[in-house]
Formats: structure tokens, sequence, C-alpha cells
């Protein structure tokens, strides 16, 4: 049995289009326990990550943790990442567009738009201040879940209904290339 009670928040619930507040006390016990259990909550339900607002608290936090699996078999290999009030400091002018999905729009896929490079900084669990530069993938993956920071969903962002698929057909797709 797990030691959390966490659901992610599914599309048309209110509170996930909530701008989230920063966290204030981060060295506090609540919020070490509150990411402890969502980083175990993010790695049973096999996700690429997962911010605060989508299991129902409206804090700027979210946890990256890329890697190879089912839903995104090409995914890089990251180390788990912790990220507390973060804020996208620069963006490349270059966008691309690749498929996303979210443990919050169970069964959708889309192609989105996002910048290919981003400069980020953000503190880390430990209390770092930390300042750096992702792009590909982990640069799509922290604007992902930077946007549910701000009640955004991938599903904002795309360009036009061609551009959104049921998953299954979207995993016959992949399977071809």
């Amino acid at each position: 049995m797990n030691d959390y009670d966490f659901q992610v928040l599914q599309l048309g619930d209110p509170n996930l289009r909530i701008i989230s507040l920063p966290v204030t006390d981060i060295s506090s016990e609540r919020t070490h326990s509150f990411i402890t259990a969502l980083f175990r909550f993010v790695t049973d339900v096999h996700g690429m990550g997962i911010a605060a607002p989508q299991v129902g608290t409206a804090e700027r936090l979210f946890i990256m943790s890329s890697k190879p699996n089912a839903r995104y078999p090409y995914a890089p290999e990251m180390e788990p990442t912790v990220v507390i009030n973060p804020e996208i400091l620069w963006q490349s002018s270059d966008i691309e567009k690749d498929w996303e999905g979210c443990l919050s729009i169970p069964g959708i896929r889309a192609l989105v738009p996002r910048h290919n490079i981003i400069k980020v900084a953000y503190t880390s669990l430990s209390g770092h201040q930390i300042t750096t530069e992702y792009s590909g993938f982990i640069s799509r993956l922290f604007q992902h879940e930077f946007d549910h920071l701000d009640g955004v969903v991938f599903l904002d962002r795309v360009e036009s209904a061609d551009d959104i698929m049921m998953e299954n057909q979207w995993v016959k797709m992949i399977s071809q290339l």
C-alpha cells in the first residue's frame, strides 16, 4: 500500500486551472514529506514528471523524471529533479512541435509547439538556487510541467485540432517509425 493519497486531477477539474502560489518554506517537514510522496507517486504511475497542481496542491513545484518508457520510448535518461519556484529566464526563438501527453488528460496525444532551448532558474530541495539551460525533450518537459503551475494544459497550446489524436493511434504511429 502506498503512503500517499494522491489522485491525478483530470481535465475539467477546476483545481487544475488554478495559478499556483510560491513555496514559502522549502525546509519544512510538510514540504519535504509532500515532495517525497510526490516523487514516489510519479515513479509508480510511470510519469515523465508531475506538478503539484496535478494532485490538488496549488504550489509552484514539480518533479522531472525523464526515462524511456512505453509512453515515451525515446525519452532521455535524467536524474529525477525537484523544481521549486521555477522561472523561465530566456527561451529560444527556435520552436519545434512534438508529441505530448499528460497524466491529467489520459488517452490523448497532441503535437505541441515549444521553445527548443530555455534558460531557467529554480530552487532545489536542498535550498540551492539553480540556473541552467535545457534543450530538446528536457526543455519540453520543463515547459509542460511549468505550464501546470499557471493552470495551463498542453491542449491549450495546440495550434490545430488536426494535431490531436487518441493515444492508441499514436502508439500505432510510433511503432511504425
